[in-house]
């Protein structure tokens, strides 16, 4: 490389140093999970004051990922971790109901235990819940970030921006895609292979409305794809595995295809002895 080459990529790297690291986010995730669930930690805990002190090294790792921040404001973003902390005892209530979700749906877990130190599901889900938080305080990169990791580990695309209700359950999960404007109420069940999409990629449409709306108590089997932000699917609906949907169904619908088998017969085949 000449000397150009390197002040250009000197450049590259002295912005990049402005925007904290993947590496740095992933490590905060994977801490404050491991704060919130015993069975994601990597420490010994044996005394109350081993979680303030936890507690307080949350705060710090937030404060340094804030500070990297082009528009890191000292007093904003002290206010952002404070409001963000006081959250972690409803996020814990409300990750309690997706972990119950993911049991009482797959008859192969054998205990919370297992949903919650083995499942892709429940790390997904985590992952959104907490990265939806941040999302909600301003912190669109960093959420997006933590939603990328569990994506790469699970296989689970959930945009940080989607909006999902209490009791969610993803078995299986692998291939599942769920768009930045998706809308899911309670009670609902997702399978592998699911895609909520958008049907126009435009980057015009960037800030309305792509990505569909699925109410109370819907199953949505695998492969199905759900397009489009006028997309509802009504309350108590099921959709059937790799349904094509880009538009509205009512409540207590069923939507499937219906498999036709054709059998011929060949009248000249001959028995073979």
């Amino acid at each position: 490389m000449n000397r150009q080459d390197l002040d250009e990529l000197f450049e590259e790297h002295r912005k990049a140093a402005r925007c904290p690291s993947p590496k740095i986010v992933i490590e905060f995730f994977g801490n404050l999970l491991g704060f919130m669930f015993p069975e994601h930690c990597s420490r010994e805990i044996t005394r109350p004051e081993d979680l303030e002190s936890y507690l307080v090294e949350l705060k710090e790792e937030l404060l340094f990922i804030l500070s990297k921040r082009p528009e890191h404001d000292p007093v904003k973003d002290s206010g952002i971790i404070q409001d963000f902390l006081k959250s972690l005892p409803e996020l814990k209530s409300e990750l309690a109901l997706d972990i119950d979700a993911i049991y009482e749906g797959d008859p192969a877990a054998r205990s919370v235990a297992e949903v919650v130190r083995a499942y892709p599901g429940f790390y997904a889900i985590a992952s959104y819940r907490i990265a939806h938080a941040l999302f909600n305080e301003g912190l669109g990169l960093i959420a997006r970030m933590i939603t990328e990791h569990a994506h790469s580990r699970t296989g689970i695309d959930i945009h940080p921006g989607a909006r999902i209700g209490s009791h969610f359950c993803i078995d299986h999960g692998t291939g599942i895609v769920i768009g930045e404007t998706t809308i899911i109420g309670d009670y609902v069940k997702v399978y592998q292979g699911v895609t909520l999409g958008a049907l126009s990629v435009r980057k015009e449409d960037a800030a309305v409305k792509r990505h569909p709306t699925i109410e109370d108590h819907v199953v949505i089997y695998a492969g199905a794809s759900i397009l489009g932000g006028d997309t509802v699917v009504g309350y108590q609906s099921t959709i059937g595995g790799n349904v094509w949907l880009t538009e509205s169904v009512p409540p207590f619908s069923k939507v499937y295809y219906k498999a036709e088998f054709i059998k011929e017969v060949n009248d000249k085949r001959k028995e073979v002895l």
